[in-house]
């Protein structure tokens, strides 16, 4: 294929991802965590799977035991079968938005200003657009990559993936066979930083090479229950609001991990501003925005979602509950549960259920590749990595012993604060990121 071929296929290819980013944004597919609620991600998945199989793939379309939990997975054979193949995930579902709070209406997908709008546009429908649209460009022209490319398109991802990554690993692993190393979210975006020798600004795109475990609370408080206007000494809702009121305060110990540490020597080097590696924080608070992402990477977190008790206003009850939200560094996990057992004190019972963190190497010939094809489309950037303080499907493929990185690129405006828009009010994404992406993860793919 002519450079000219190359380059008319991937302006196709970019304008193919925008408009699938806006149509998967405008299926409302938000998943409320509730297990005995329909699941909403198949009209999503029956769209991804028919823009799969008109261009010729072989699609498969699994539902867990939940109806409406769609799945579709799909592979490309490449040239040498003896190599591992590289999957490419994304998840379908995403987390609920109430239209009075946005300006446009989450579930509108409407191209506006420069953006496609709507929730799932950052998280993550955008990047499943920019993969859907690369899948198709390979498959339409015929195109052959080094090794077999399998892409999954999943439900369930931001309720701990038990109807989608999860329940594939356990009842379908044959789906994934021969795969070694995955490439999913959350990562490839750009942190424009200053340079240190004064000229123009350097653009870093952060990897993610390892994201933290994730351990959800059922915390539980029994007292004595009767009448409000009583003296009471054993209120449960009094005890349990005290336990989280401690939780809350608490702060964790700092912890540098390698990921960490050298995403902030790669901004040291960038920036010209050093940092100390006895104190961390002050590296990452000059991070403007960006703080607010590794900030929560350099420590274990612990905070409240939801709290529950009582029936009626004169009546003080006998039990009270509350679930908490936490996420805990590689290595961690049982010093974690001992300290939030301490903080917690007595009277609180705690049950949980854990998903474990991800660690990848940061070498290896998938980073290089990236770098390359970073290098092509925006030239004197860099790559460096990072550690997610969320979760990832990562944590269910890599049980089937896949190296997982995070990488859906986006090169974005320096004045865009990205990370606010995860889960946020009016989410958005650029249209020239997504078109950025698709250019990226073309070149990837038929290199790497």
């Amino acid at each position: 294929m002519s450079a000219a071929d190359l380059s008319a296929g991937r302006r196709v290819a970019a304008r193919e991802a925008v408009a699938m980013a806006s149509d998967l944004i405008a299926f409302d597919t938000s998943n409320h965590g509730d297990p005995h609620v329909r699941g909403t991600e198949r009209p999503a998945a029956e769209y991804v799977a028919g823009r799969l199989a008109d261009v010729g793939y072989d699609v498969t379309y699994l539902e867990s035991g939940a109806p409406g939990r769609g799945n579709v997975v799909a592979r490309l054979p490449g040239a040498d079968p003896s190599r591992g193949a590289l999957l490419l995930h994304g998840h379908l579902d995403v987390v609920p938005a109430d239209a009075a709070d946005w300006s446009v209406h989450p579930f509108s997908g409407e191209v506006r200003d420069g953006y496609v709008w709507g929730r799932g546009a950052v998280d993550m429908k955008g990047a499943v657009a920019i993969m859907l649209a690369v899948a198709r460009r390979l498959r339409r022209e015929g195109a052959i990559p080094p090794r077999d490319l399998i892409f999954a398109f999943v439900a369930d991802e931001e309720a701990g993936g038990w109807h989608g990554a999860r329940w594939l690993v356990d009842n379908r692993p044959d789906l994934f066979e021969g795969a070694t190393e995955a490439i999913g979210e959350v990562g490839g975006f750009s942190v424009t930083l200053g340079s240190a020798t004064g000229g123009e600004d350097v653009r870093a795109y952060l990897v993610q090479t390892a994201e933290k475990g994730s351990m959800w609370l059922r915390l539980a408080a029994r007292g004595r229950g009767g009448h409000g206007s009583m003296l009471h000494d054993d209120n449960a809702i009094a005890t349990l609001a005290a336990a989280v009121a401690r939780l809350d305060v608490h702060r964790f110990p700092l912890v540098l991990t390698e990921p960490i540490r050298a995403l902030l020597t790669g901004i040291a080097d960038i920036t010209g501003i050093p940092f100390d590696e006895a104190d961390p924080q002050s590296a990452v608070d000059r991070l403007g925005p960006l703080a607010r992402l590794i900030g929560a990477a350099l420590r274990d977190t612990a905070n409240v979602t939801l709290f529950d008790a009582g029936y009626r206003s004169n009546v003080v009850p006998v039990t009270a509950h509350a679930t908490v939200d936490g996420r805990f560094l590689p290595g961690r996990e049982e010093a974690f549960g001992r300290e939030l057992v301490e903080v917690l004190g007595p009277g609180v019972r705690a049950a949980w259920d854990t998903l474990p963190p991800v660690r990848t190497d940061v070498d290896g010939a998938l980073m290089a590749a990236i770098a390359a094809a970073i290098e092509a489309e925006d030239p004197g950037a860099r790559v460096l990595p990072y550690l997610l303080a969320a979760g990832t499907d990562a944590k269910s493929f890599q049980r089937l012993g896949i190296r997982h990185l995070g990488f859906t690129p986006l090169r974005l405006p320096p004045e865009l604060d990205f990370s606010a828009l995860f889960h946020g009010v009016d989410e958005r994404v650029p249209v020239a990121a997504l078109e950025f992406g698709t250019r990226v993860l073309d070149r990837l793919l038929r290199t790497c």
